[in-house]
């Protein structure tokens, strides 16, 4: 215990950097906790997929054609007023809004929230986390089906 006190002594600023930066990282998680925002991993998202979860994806309609989730709706967020009552369908159900980077699904889970949603997710680190945790995408090409006329 005299070896603490007495590098604190030696130390102050060293010792209210670190108390300082203890504050920091408390109040952020509980400024956070409080605010309901709620991120899911990749894994976890999955498993509210897996519990009839509906993922909406913000992005453009040319980003989620590149890569989307399997049975993703996409509703680009400059678009998501006007199509809330779409979303009405949903309500009983858990929600996770995926965007490019996570950024975007911040706003949209509050805004669904304020709206009368419950179950609101956003997915950490957006598309980019899903792939960097090596979760399969669809593209939004279409197949082409070749039909057959009958001769008579």
């Amino acid at each position: 215990m005299d070896r603490l006190l007495e590098f604190t002594s030696n130390h102050t600023l060293l010792v209210f950097a670190l108390m300082i930066s203890f504050f920091v990282v408390v109040f952020t998680e509980l400024r956070r906790k409080a605010s309901g925002l709620i991120n899911v991993e990749a894994i976890a998202a999955v498993q509210l997929i897996n519990n009839d979860a509906v993922v909406i994806d913000l992005r453009s309609t040319e980003a989620f054609s590149r890569g989307h989730i399997v049975n993703a709706k996409n509703i680009p967020a400059d678009e998501l007023d006007g199509k809330l009552n779409q979303l009405q369908q949903f309500k009983s159900r858990p929600i996770i809004a995926v965007c490019e980077a996570g950024a975007t699904s911040a706003k949209t889970v509050d805004k669904l929230r304020a709206s009368g949603f419950e179950s609101v997710y956003g997915l950490k680190g957006g598309m980019a986390g899903w792939g960097q945790a090596g979760l399969p995408v669809v593209t939004g090409k279409k197949t082409k089906v070749k039909r057959s006329r009958n001769k008579k």
